[in-house]
């Protein structure tokens, strides 16, 4: 309440922006799972932080799911092209044994993706009638 100038709590609907800038990047992220009629937006948003470490990934089968990922996140994706990726993606982490990617590349991915975040937020937070 201190960040935003209240003296007594309310239920005025608070920007995601607000709440990144307020809380930081975990809140943020979290209350993503509560804007409605944004699935696409945030759906590409995970695929864009997938592709910050997409560098990272050496097996085939990870990037193959950010592809079909983004397509369906557009619409162009079948069921079954998920179902069928979902699972070959599951296998390669498990394959992989998530070796470890060394700090510095983590805060890079880290910043990049706060950026963004921002930058879908104000989006949303734009089209979205008060």
């Amino acid at each position: 309440m201190h960040y935003l100038g209240k003296t007594v709590a309310d239920d005025e609907p608070l920007s995601i922006v607000t709440i990144l800038d307020s809380n930081g990047f975990h809140d943020a992220l979290w209350c993503l799972r509560a804007v409605e009629g944004h699935d696409r937006e945030i759906r590409l948003y995970a695929v864009w932080c997938a592709r910050q470490v997409q560098h990272l990934m050496t097996d085939p089968r990870s990037v193959a799911a950010l592809d079909v990922a983004e397509r369906n996140a557009n619409g162009t994706a079948t069921a079954e092209e998920l179902a069928a990726v979902r699972s070959a993606a599951w296998s390669a982490a498990g394959d992989a044994a998530w070796a470890a990617a060394g700090a510095a590349a983590w805060d890079a991915a880290w910043d990049a993706q706060c950026a963004h975040l921002r930058e879908v937020c104000a989006e949303i937070d734009a089209r979205t009638p008060a």
